[in-house]
């Protein structure tokens, strides 16, 4: 834990967003958790827990909801975005037009810019400037574990190898583990490659299939994902560690996952959108199989597994269709 306290903000009050600032929290510094809606954060203040998604985990004291972005940033000596991919660059134009002298900014989402595919750090360069201190935080969290300080570990990777150590500091502790990396576009690319992979991970399960055709699925979608990282520049040791095994093996197996789980609502009969309603919560795959797939195209980065998702979530393709196409390839060696 870091011996100097300091003041945390964490934008953005879904699951993990609130887990994040609990965990800053009982380390003990002063964290404002600032959310889009008003009521809700009421809500979250007046009950001191997110009963929507963390309900009867109580916040620790020092630990506030604030509605007013205003208030949070000035608030604030580390800025934590974890609001969901799609809503990032809307929320950097708040945050330049409140403080545009801003010098450093950290991320726990998981994704890209679907209209665009850019990856996170690059829309940030764009908005504030390549001087800016980058920072983001990516592993293998569910964020309910998080907020039971279960054992978990991730991985932090910034610019700036100082400020990828104070977000270890104001993380650590006896059940949070952080480690170190350079490689920020690794971590981004692991973050929300496996996001997709969880959804044919879930499909396949949802079709019926065994642990065979689940390790099949997760093992050459580490192979995607790692050729992809390398492609946009990643290191390919990076997508070995947490933030890229780690994240995938914890997302393609586990039903806490809202990726596995709408893959299991295809593959057991439901449309896309009936699946998205089955879950009630932002699916970060959904949008991330678009871009990933339409980058791999630009980058001529074969990605099997993830084209079939696109076409099954985007081309309304059928789940067995899908499994046949990839069974059908031609052989070849593996790599």
């Amino acid at each position: 834990m870091s011996e100097q306290l300091a003041n945390i903000s964490v934008l953005g009050a879904g699951s993990w967003r609130t887990a994040l600032a609990m965990l800053f929290s009982r380390n003990g510094h002063s964290v404002n958790l600032w959310g889009r809606n008003a009521d809700k954060i009421k809500q979250m203040q007046l009950m001191h827990q997110n009963q929507e998604f963390l309900p009867d985990r109580e916040f620790p004291d020092k630990l506030q909801c604030e509605a007013s972005l205003e208030v949070v940033l000035n608030f604030s000596d580390i800025i934590v975005i974890a609001v969901p991919s799609h809503s990032f660059r809307d929320l950097l134009k708040q945050i330049k037009t409140i403080k545009p002298e801003i010098k450093k900014l950290a991320w726990a989402t998981k994704g890209f810019e679907i209209e665009t595919q850019k990856l996170l750090h690059q829309v940030a360069i764009e908005e504030f400037n390549e001087n800016i201190e980058l920072a983001i935080i990516s592993g293998p969290t569910f964020a309910l574990e998080v907020a039971d300080s279960l054992p978990t570990a991730v991985t932090i990777a910034a610019n700036k190898t100082e400020f990828a150590q104070e977000l270890a500091k104001v993380s650590h502790n006896s059940s949070f583990r952080p480690y170190l990396s350079e490689d920020i576009i690794g971590l981004e690319v692991g973050g929300a490659v496996k996001n997709v992979l969880a959804i044919a991970a879930g499909i396949a399960d949802g079709l019926g299939f065994g642990a065979n055709t689940r390790t099949a699925l997760i093992t050459r979608g580490i192979a995607e994902m790692s050729r992809f990282a390398v492609a946009l520049g990643a290191k390919q040791k990076t997508l070995m560690g947490l933030s890229g095994i780690g994240d995938l093996m914890l997302t393609c197996t586990d039903n806490q996952s809202r990726n596995r789980r709408l893959g299991l609502a295809i593959g057991s009969g439901h449309n896309v959108q009936q699946a998205m309603e089955v879950i009630k919560q932002v699916v970060e795959g959904y949008e991330a199989a678009k871009a990933v797939y339409l980058l791999a195209k630009k980058l001529n980065v074969k990605m099997p597994i993830v084209e079939q998702v696109y076409l099954v979530l985007y081309e309304n393709k059928l789940p067995n269709d899908a499994v046949s196409s990839l069974l059908s390839r031609d052989f070849n060696y593996e790599h």
